[in-house]
């Protein structure tokens, strides 16, 4: 199995500030991660008019908007650290929008039943991750269709449980397996757990082939609250215990490793069982 990828999502924690989400860009680098995401969407778009005309607190987020200015400075910053930038669109023109600077598109729990929004982030032939909150099976299935249909054949989902924070006894990290074998698709987890044990079963004990989990710089971020985000600090020491696990898997062929190699003369002779071999003893003296 290979290593997940990881991906960091700065959601609205940007503060629409370019400076921080440039450094979220720096600190998702810094942390071991092979990707950092944000969110364009504009409430306009993303809530019904009946729902924004009764509610500041919708209304209210139209303050966690990522200007589109920010766009170019964001995947310039990604291209120096070494990192893919990706975004999730939330209206359809937000798909060519992005074009020009995301490695791929990701999709949103919430918007898995928006199929047209689903066939324009195929028809660019970029890959497409999909989180999977709240849905049945008939549902994800219908996208997995929709967008192999539009030309997408890079497909990932993330398995996920839309609760922010999420239980960790309702993580149901085996629904990773069920998904693969439904879809045949790459299936990661996307974390709203807080919770390092959780991200490590998903990917030793059900083969996660990403991991995307929340991030903000510093508990300011304005979703820092609802308790579903990492700090750098907590994370990075979490995808640094997985590398390094995928690091001791090796080739698998059985040889002697270099670390060991001074040892080999100091085994058994097989004519007496004593250490070392013969051919040592007979020139061997002490370090001085």
């Amino acid at each position: 199995m290979d290593r997940p990828i990881f991906i960091a999502e700065a959601s609205s924690n940007h503060g629409r500030e370019l400076a921080r989400a440039l450094k979220f860009v720096d600190v998702a680098a810094e942390a071991g991660c092979d990707a950092v995401k944000f969110q364009l969407f504009r409430i306009d778009h993303l809530f019904a008019p009946e729902i924004l005309v009764k509610s500041p607190k919708h209304r209210a987020r139209k303050d966690w908007e990522l200007p589109l200015e920010h766009l170019a400075p964001i995947a310039e910053r990604c291209s120096e650290r070494g990192i893919l930038f990706s975004c999730t669109p939330f209206y359809r023109e937000a798909v060519a929008q992005l074009l020009p600077y995301v490695a791929f598109y990701k999709v949103a729990s919430y918007e898995l039943m928006v199929t047209e929004l689903l066939a324009d982030c195929a028809a660019t032939g970029k890959p497409v991750v999909l989180s999977t909150g709240m849905a049945t099976m008939d549902e994800i299935l219908d996208a997995v269709d929709t967008l192999r249909s539009a030309g997408c054949r890079d497909i990932t989902l993330l398995h996920c449980v839309s609760a922010y924070p999420t239980p960790a006894n309702e993580a149901n990290l085996a629904a990773i397996q069920s998904l693969r074998e439904a879809t045949g698709v790459k299936v990661g987890w996307s974390d709203h757990t807080r919770r390092p044990a959780v991200i490590e079963r998903a990917v030793h004990r059900w083969g996660a082939s990403a991991i995307e989990f929340h991030l903000d710089l510093d508990g300011r971020g304005a979703e820092y609250a609802a308790g579903h985000c990492w700090l750098p600090g907590e994370i990075a020491p979490v995808i640094a215990r997985i590398r390094e696990s995928f690091a001791a898997d090796g080739t698998g062929f059985k040889e002697p490793q270099p670390s060991e190699a001074d040892d080999r003369a100091w085994r058994a002779d097989p004519s007496d069982g004593m250490r070392p071999l013969k051919s040592v003893r007979a020139v061997w003296e002490p370090e001085s």
